[in-house]
C-alpha cells in the first residue's frame, strides 16, 4: 500500500480579503485569517495569490528571517527597497527578497492609470535555513516558452550544488532561495502532460521523504466561488503520484505528504484551457 496521501486545497476553502484596492487569496494564515491547520507547510508560510489595482500597493514596511519571492501573472509590479533596488516587474519575471537580519520594501501596480490593470502576482514567504543572514536580492526570469509544456526551475536552495544556482542578483537559471524549498512553474497546453520526478534531498540529514505542495493559478479571472470544473471556462488539472490522484481547478491547490525521492509525479491538462501551476518540493 502506498504511504503517499492527498490533502486537497480548495481554491474557495483560502483565506479571502476583499479591500477594494487588493483582492486577496491566502493559503496559510495571514493578517486577518487565521486557521490553526494551515499555519505553514514545511519550510512555505506563506502562498498570497494577489490582485492589487492600478495606482495602489503596499506602502514601505519591514520584513526579517523570511525568504520572501514574487511571482508575476500579469500586469506590473514596482518594487523599491532600502537595499536601494528599485525595479518594475511583468509576466515571467520573479523578485526574490532575503529579509535575513531586517529590510524594508514597498510594493505597487505600476499602472498608475485608475482605469488600467490590476497587478496579478503570487507572494511566497518561506522560512529560511539559517538566521540573521545579509539581506539580499535576486531577480529572474522565465519565458512562457520556458515553462509550456515542461517544468522550469524557477526558484532553487542558493547553497545547492546540483541545480545550477548562481548567487548573483542578476543572473540565469533558478533564483536564489536561503530555504530548504525548490519550486517549479509550467504552462500545461489542453491535453498536455508533464512529469516531474522528486528531487534529492536538500537537507543533508533530512530523510528521503518529501513535501509536495501543488498550486494552480487563478489566471482565466478572480473567482470568489468555488473553481469552475467544467474544463471549458477555466483550467483543469489531473495530479498523480503514488496510486494517488486528484482534479485541480483554478485557484486549487494540494499538499502531498509521504512520497520519496525519485518518485514520479504526472500532471496532466483535462480541459481546453492552458493551466498555469506551481510546484514546491520540500524536505
Amino acid at each position: 500500500m502506498s504511504a503517499v496521501k492527498f490533502s486537497v486545497r480548495p481554491s474557495e476553502k483560502r483565506g479571502n480579503a476583499n479591500h477594494g484596492w487588493l483582492r486577496s487569496w491566502h493559503t496559510f494564515s495571514f493578517a486577518d485569517y487565521y486557521d490553526p491547520k494551515y499555519q505553514n507547510y514545511g519550510a512555505l508560510r506563506v502562498i498570497n495569490e494577489d490582485r492589487v489595482a492600478p495606482a495602489t500597493g503596499f506602502p514601505t514596511h519591514p520584513h526579517r528571517e523570511a525568504e520572501i519571492f514574487s511571482y508575476i501573472v500579469s500586469g506590473e509590479l514596482a518594487h523599491k527597497d532600502t537595499m536601494g533596488n528599485v525595479e518594475s516587474m511583468k509576466r515571467g519575471q520573479i523578485q526574490m527578497t532575503s529579509g535575513g537580519s531586517g529590510i524594508a520594501h514597498s510594493e505597487f501596480n505600476a499602472d498608475r492609470n485608475p482605469d488600467g490593470k490590476d497587478a496579478h502576482f503570487l507572494q511566497i514567504w518561506a522560512l529560511p535555513y539559517e538566521r540573521n543572514l545579509k539581506p539580499q536580492y535576486y531577480a529572474r526570469e522565465f519565458s512562457d516558452e520556458e515553462k509550456k509544456d515542461k517544468w522550469a526551475h524557477i526558484v532553487a536552495p542558493a547553497k545547492s550544488t546540483e541545480f545550477g544556482v548562481i548567487d548573483k542578483r542578476d543572473a540565469s537559471g533558478p533564483t536564489p532561495i536561503h530555504s530548504a524549498v525548490n519550486t517549479f512553474a509550467t504552462l500545461l497546453s489542453p491535453a498536455a502532460t508533464v512529469d516531474h520526478a522528486l528531487v534529492s534531498r536538500l537537507v543533508p540529514d533530512a530523510t528521503n521523504v518529501k513535501k509536495v505542495y501543488l498550486q494552480v493559478v487563478q489566471t482565466t479571472a478572480y473567482n470568489p466561488n468555488a473553481a469552475v470544473k467544467d474544463g471549458a471556462v477555466a483550467a483543469l488539472v489531473k495530479v498523480s503520484l503514488g496510486g494517488q490522484e486528484a482534479t485541480l481547478g483554478e485557484g486549487d491547490g494540494v499538499f502531498i505528504d509521504g512520497a520519496t525521492v525519485g518518485e514520479n509525479l504526472v500532471l496532466e491538462n483535462v480541459s481546453s484551457k492552458v493551466a498555469e501551476v506551481l510546484l514546491f518540493e520540500m524536505d
